[in-house]
């Protein structure tokens, strides 16, 4: 990672104290964590993080371009500590053991920026999140020291959000919270329910795509992060809508636990992850929540 380092453009100013852990003093946690465009190409830049990861103990679980779009890149990524620490929150949490970086290419530059753990921890894992903080601190420093060139300071952008608010966030009053899933089918079995979903993304229905997978045999849970690859409903309709620079949001995900598949409301889901979004925006896409709900729901067919 030496490297890639010795070629960044810009030394980063921190906007709030530590930003990446900013819930530890109380502080509004940024969603997002930029760390340096680099002058390199995107392909390269990937390349060494995810080197830079991997020397961590972090493993890739996959890579893709949003919307086909060969300017963006997202990474995701978990390790063994995160996994065994989210699992034990029975409610949907294995869908924080998925962290993400996100690259944006621009001229002659990429933006690499990453999904906050302390954000997402806070959001799935809500109240749970102090009787794991020991590891997820680990995880979080550890992210932040594979990522972030010593002698500089990563600058959290996208908004920010207490902790305790994160844990029953909404975006606006009668908006969905976590508690309010999408229930998208039920199954005789977690085996059915898997292979179901695996042939239809083999078979590319409705236009998606597996990114990755993330499988808790013993707990029947299974999180599968899901390419919307439509072009008129799908990332390349919404994302330049809302903005690219919170690409570390994506993939939009799907869990099955037991015999049940469920998902975030898109109500829910891009608020979180685009907290910064004005409500006029917001209704620039207003189709697609249910858009997003109907490819993830012939999945499951």
């Amino acid at each position: 990672m030496k490297n890639f380092w010795m070629i960044l453009v810009f030394t980063f100013l921190v906007i709030q104290p530590n930003a990446a852990q900013a819930d530890e003093k109380g502080l509004d946690i940024a969603p997002y964590i930029k760390v340096a465009d680099v002058a390199s190409g995107i392909d390269v830049v990937s390349r060494d993080v995810q080197k830079s990861l991997t020397n961590k103990g972090f493993e890739i679980l996959g890579t893709y371009s949003p919307a086909q779009n060969p300017k963006l890149q997202v990474i995701a990524y978990t390790r063994a500590d995160l996994k065994n620490a989210v699992i034990k929150v029975a409610d949907r949490g294995a869908m924080a053991g998925v962290l993400k970086v996100g690259l944006v290419k621009k001229g002659d530059t990429v933006a690499v920026s990453y999904l906050n753990p302390s954000y997402i921890f806070n959001a799935y894992l809500r109240k749970e999140t102090p009787k794991h903080q020991k590891v997820l601190k680990k995880v979080s420093d550890d992210v932040r020291s594979a990522l972030v060139h010593p002698g500089t300071e990563p600058v959290g952008f996208g908004g920010g959000i207490r902790a305790e608010k994160l844990w029953k966030y909404h975006y606006k009053f009668m908006m969905p919270y976590f508690s309010d899933p999408k229930e998208l089918n039920t199954f005789t079995s977690f085996e059915e329910g898997l292979r179901t979903i695996e042939s239809n993304l083999n078979a590319n229905k409705s236009s998606t795509k597996e990114v990755y997978r993330l499988v808790f045999p013993a707990q029947k849970t299974a999180v599968i992060g899901i390419a919307l690859m439509d072009k008129e409903n799908g990332e390349a309709e919404f994302l330049p809508i809302i903005g690219e620079e919170n690409i570390a949001a994506m993939p939009y995900e799907i869990i099955l636990q037991n015999n049940t598949v469920t998902m975030l409301p898109g109500r829910y889901r891009i608020a979180l992850s685009w907290p910064d979004l004005s409500m006029g925006t917001f209704m620039k896409i207003m189709s697609t929540p249910n858009d997003i709900k109907d490819m993830m729901k012939s999945l499951t067919e």
